[in-house]
């Protein structure tokens, strides 16, 4: 029976006495390396091109990549440190196992023998789907499709999910709603061409640092900046138009701009009539979301509504921009759509300048949900109860269409069966659950209802602890392999030194399970440019065609835009150029979107809003960035931001302590008191831990097509912190 975490006492027993501790990370240069490896950051969907310098077997630093075209050289905080992670000493090296006092080593063997025992035990008695997994989309395209293959063939069970069902997922399904496909719908090299661009829910300067600099590009010469954000983000303090909208009024304020613009008439008429349906029924429904109306149901300024109207109508070229923002919220699919019509009304798609594009927040994103991990999805963006689909993907996997699952649980509905007892094992990969899910209280209780749990990772994550058996995997820089980029971009990851210690790539160790299982017969792979040219071949035929994709074509054009559906095609850059639509009958759709206000408001008890988010220097549960002392100095704690007049209200001074309260939890952290944020509500950084977490706070509110959590928005109350 899994057990809670590991104290601290049993850290130390297992680990010595400062693995309870954030250690500083890092190591200095010791001198010239004896080789570069151009290969691409491990965080971020930007997937920034970067040299990493080797010297015996060990990273020790990196130098710029200039001729990688989507950063040229450049780097954050992040890209810069990355390599940092490399010889750290909370590195796994060896699998282990849990025991009365802590966590020992044992042999891989061992650990291999009693993680198979316990899936047999555990099916045998319960079922195939009482035995769940759940992988993480900073992997490769080449884990991420082996893991969903993994589970439905080897596990064969339908309970598998990602921790992308927390990122892109929203974006994911309102982009198959309105345009049949999942991308992004143009490379970045159209930002600088564009007259007027739209940045909504995304912290572009901190969270995508390096898309600031084609924002900046556009902006030299002469383009409008539209920031739509409840903080004034870095980038907005830039802007030409900044729009404090209140966390989850984000359809009505996008049916507000809308209503201006039809109103006024600056719609494409040839377009829409040409190239879309359902525009009449979309106009119907905008014609009450007058800028007073839809000001009042988003908390803002009406005249900040027509003045983005303005902005945006006339404009001969466009790009709208949104990320996390408008996706983590029950209506997050709909906020997506909000934000299609306005940009399909005006005709802004498919030429250069004119555009749209969701800023991927995981390392990839993109790639990771094209290609089976997903619960509902099988490789090739094909889905899973689609019967043509299942006997294409059950053909290639060489099974019976029947033995295939079917759509099984999302990440979020996983936990929750887990805290139920229908769901009694789980393996994890590179996934860091207890810190990134809603209600972290219910979510480890819900860890310590398993029978068992084996995890594979790099570091023992906060997840991890609970762990029964821990088997040690690999970085980024430790293998071969695939991404790719928010843009669309495939791009090569190029192993630069082999893993520590006993510590194995993650795709060895699937195949070892798998063949210990007896299943290894469908997993023939001797290295990861096997499992891509399997991957090319399941995702032939689907929206997201790799087939025409190959790691030397990678090589020799920097990257490859998919749909690329064969060898002499060469990718494909900017989408919808033909004006042709992925949907079935080739056109776009307009999506008719009402507002609703969040899972949960303010009220008497709980008066004020909390939404959450990422600082520059972290990245997503921290596992990696926490360890990386550089990194850590840059935003050592995570701070509560509240604004100068809430603050005063409350008796509240910069650096107080204050307590913030949710119906599910509390934290107590240092106020941050700035007049970059609405006055009713705070902000809080999720990266950290513990009593930490500001995810001991979030609701567990789901979106109801998408499943993504309701991140920015929950009531809350404030009160400085009693000593």
């Amino acid at each position: 029976m899994a057990k809670p975490p590991l104290s601290t006492e049993e850290l130390v027993h297992t680990f010595g006495p400062t693995a309870h501790r954030t250690p500083p990370g890092g190591w200095q240069n010791v001198g010239e390396p004896d080789k570069l490896v151009a290969t691409h950051c491990c965080f971020c969907g930007q997937q920034c091109g970067i040299n990493l310098k080797v010297k015996d077997n060990k990273v020790i630093g990196f130098e710029p990549r200039e001729d990688f075209p989507f950063n040229r050289g450049k780097l954050c905080p992040k890209g810069i440190k990355r390599y940092m992670q490399n010889e750290h000493p909370d590195r796994l090296l060896s699998p282990m196992k849990r025991t009365d006092k802590g966590f020992v080593n044992v042999s891989w063997d061992e650990a291999l023998g009693k993680t198979v025992s316990e899936i047999k035990r555990i099916q045998q008695t319960h079922g195939k789907h009482a035995f769940a997994m759940l992988s993480g989309v900073s992997l490769s395209n080449e884990k991420s499709y082996l893991v969903g293959k993994f589970a439905r063939v080897a596990l064969q069970t339908r309970n598998l999910d990602y921790n992308g069902r927390l990122c892109m997922v929203s974006a994911g399904a309102g982009n198959k709603k309105a345009f049949g496909i999942d991308r992004a719908a143009n490379y970045w090299d159209d930002i600088p061409l564009a007259d007027v661009i739209l940045v909504t829910g995304a912290n572009v300067a901190e969270c995508a640092p390096i898309t600031t600099d084609y924002i900046w590009r556009a902006r030299d010469r002469g383009a409008k900046l539209i920031m739509i954000d409840p903080r004034v983000t870095p980038l907005a303090r830039t802007a030409d138009l900044h729009i404090p909208v209140r966390p989850g009024g984000d359809t009505a304020l996008m049916n507000g701009i809308l209503h201006v613009v039809i109103e006024r008439g600056w719609i494409d008429r040839d377009f829409i009539e040409n190239y879309t349906t359902g525009f009449e029924d979309l106009r119907n429904a905008v014609a009450k979301y007058t800028p007073e109306v839809a000001g009042e149901m988003a908390g803002v300024d009406p005249a900040l509504i027509v003045r983005a109207a303005e902005m945006w109508g006339p404009a001969k070229t466009s790009f709208l921009l949104h990320a996390r923002g408008i996706e983590h919220h029950t209506q997050g699919v709909e906020n997506v759509l909000s934000c299609i019509n306005l940009v399909l009304a005006t005709g802004r798609i498919g030429r250069p300048g004119c555009g749209y594009g969701t800023i991927t927040g995981q390392g990839n994103g993109q790639g990771g949900r094209e290609h089976g991990h997903k619960c509902d999805q099988l490789p090739g963006n094909r889905d899973i109860e689609n019967p043509e689909h299942r006997k294409y993907i059950a053909e290639v996997w060489k099974i019976a269409e029947e033995e295939m699952p079917h759509k099984g649980l999302t990440a979020q509905e996983i936990i929750e069966a887990m805290h139920a007892g229908e769901i009694r094992g789980l393996l994890s990969l590179c996934f860091n659950p207890v810190v990134s899910l809603p209600d972290a209280t219910f979510t480890k209780e819900a860890f310590s209802r398993l029978e068992h749990y084996s995890v594979i990772d790099f570091f023992l994550s906060e997840t991890a602890r609970h762990a029964d058996i821990v088997l040690p995997g690999s970085l980024h820089e430790e293998d071969e392999g695939t991404s790719t980029s928010a843009e669309g971009r495939i791009i090569r990851l190029r192993k630069a030194v082999d893993a520590p210690g006993m510590a194995r790539t993650d795709w060895e160790i699937l195949l070892d399970i798998a063949g210990r299982l007896g299943r290894g017969q469908y997993f023939p792979y001797k290295c990861p440019e096997d499992i891509f040219n399997e991957l090319r071949v399941a995702s032939k035929g689907g929206t997201a065609d790799y087939f025409g994709v190959t790691y030397d074509k990678i090589e020799k054009q920097q990257g490859v835009f998919w749909p690329c559906p064969s060898l002499d095609h060469p990718g494909t850059p900017r989408l919808f150029e033909d004006k042709k639509f992925f949907t079935p009958d080739k056109k776009a759709h307009f999506n008719t979107v009402e507002w609703k206000p969040p899972a949960e408001v303010p009220d008497a008890e709980y008066p004020i809003v909390l939404t959450t988010g990422r600082v520059v220097s972290q990245y997503l549960s921290g596992t990696q960035t926490r360890r990386i002392g550089g990194l850590l100095d840059q935003y050592p704690e995570p701070l509560c931001e509240i604004h100068p007049t809430l603050a005063e209200r409350l008796g509240i001074r910069p650096k107080d302590w204050v307590t913030v309260e949710t119906r599910r939890g509390s934290v107590t952290l240092q106020s941050n008191v700035v007049k970059t944020i609405r006055e009713d509500t705070v902000f809080i950084p999720y990266h950290w831990a513990d009593e930490k977490s500001a995810n001991l706070l979030t609701i567990r509110a789901l979106d109801p097509v998408s499943k993504i959590p309701e991140y920015k928005a929950c009531a809350c109350r404030v009160r400085k912190a009693t000593v």
